[in-house]
């Protein structure tokens, strides 16, 4: 009697844990069914990932089903897809999305085979795919600060995903949130994003213009010169910078050292015109500003104004003598020749001009 009684005792645990594995292969079914979904709403798919996941609630739930690899495998699969596809709920795309980071942690753990591997993988894509997509649909709703939470979210899980670097930092610029900015491009240019040159140039300018911090403005700038020591523009920024402080011997002492090493250099002679140019430029403004009965005055800064533009015409002249088609140079000089009423040497200028164009 005490045989048969344990014999029908045995075959209830073994119904039992037979009954939560088929709640395993239940949420196996709902899975294969998205696939057959393709023409259906978002709520009929919704309704199905929400039944297949209500399956591996069970699953998990019970003793002997609990540490089954696949009951945490779909479980991630369910609630990652839930994240993404309801994207537009950002409340309930997270809270599933934690669902489904716990059960790729726990799947990853019980997988000693990597029997769930592919489903492990797909499930952690889909995470991430469910990140930015919250941070896509913030910024289509001009919800900058929630999309820039959604990509810090993205970049913190995966530091090396340099597309999403850039999406924050443009965000970060809608949401006026400035050192978010540098940072974020700051990073990508660590990742070496193709356009580094564009990145330094909005942190160089959201440093200086929001920020207001010239310190580590310079500090970028310097950066900058040094990874692109052709390009003229960062050399250009920082001798504007030291003309502005008043501080023309420096501008052209660091101007001084390029030519010395690279004295065939067409952007250097030609920068170096431009801080005798620019100074002239700057007393013209003062000179706008004049009463016009002061003439003593206007004649005074006239003078001191050509002999700034006498001072750079012969550095923009070695810059063309260098390359012909320099065409910052060739347009300073025809604004040059213009205020002095050389009409010869304007016509000149303004005829190599129109060939390049």
């Amino acid at each position: 009697m005490k045989k048969i009684l344990f014999s029908l005792l045995f075959v209830g645990v073994a119904t039992l844990a037979n009954a939560q594995k088929s709640e395993i292969e239940a949420a196996k079914k709902q899975w294969a069914l998205l696939s057959l979904n393709k023409d259906k709403t978002l709520a009929d798919n919704l309704k199905t990932l929400n039944e297949g996941l209500a399956h591996t609630d069970k699953a998990i739930a019970h003793e002997k089903s609990k540490d089954l690899v696949e009951s945490w495998s779909y479980r991630a699969l369910f609630a990652s897809r839930i994240a993404l596809v309801d994207s537009l709920d950002a409340a309930n795309s997270s809270a599933n999305q934690k669902i489904a980071e716990e059960a790729v942690e726990k799947a990853k753990a019980l997988d000693t085979k990597g029997n769930e591997k592919e489903n492990i993988e797909n499930a952690r894509l889909t995470i991430q795919d469910a990140m930015r997509n919250r941070g896509i649909y913030a910024y289509q709703k001009k919800d900058f600060a929630g999309a820039l939470a959604a990509f810090n979210e993205v970049t913190a899980k995966n530091p090396n995903d340099t597309a999403m670097f850039i999406n924050a930092g443009v965000v970060a610029k809608e949401a006026k949130n400035y050192p978010e900015v540098v940072r974020n491009f700051k990073r990508a240019i660590e990742l070496n994003y193709k356009d580094s040159k564009m990145l330094y140039n909005d942190i160089i300018k959201t440093t200086f213009d929001d920020i207001k911090d010239s310190v580590a403005g310079l500090t970028i700038l310097k950066e900058a010169s040094a990874k692109y020591p052709e390009d003229p523009y960062f050399i250009g920024v920082e001798t504007d910078i030291y003309l502005k402080r008043g501080d023309i011997a420096k501008s052209q002492e660091m101007l001084g050292k390029l030519v010395a090493k690279e004295p065939k250099n067409a952007n250097y002679q030609s920068l170096l015109g431009d801080t005798y140019y620019k100074q002239a430029l700057a007393i013209q403004t003062q000179r706008n500003a004049l009463d016009p009965k002061k003439t003593k005055e206007f004649s005074e800064l006239g003078t001191k104004m050509t002999k700034f533009i006498d001072q750079a015409i012969p550095y923009y002249k070695a810059a063309l003598d260098i390359d012909p088609k320099h065409v910052n140079t060739l347009e300073n000089l025809a604004i040059i020749y213009a205020f002095k009423n050389d009409n010869v040497n304007y016509e000149a200028i303004k005829k190599r001009l129109a060939e390049l164009k």
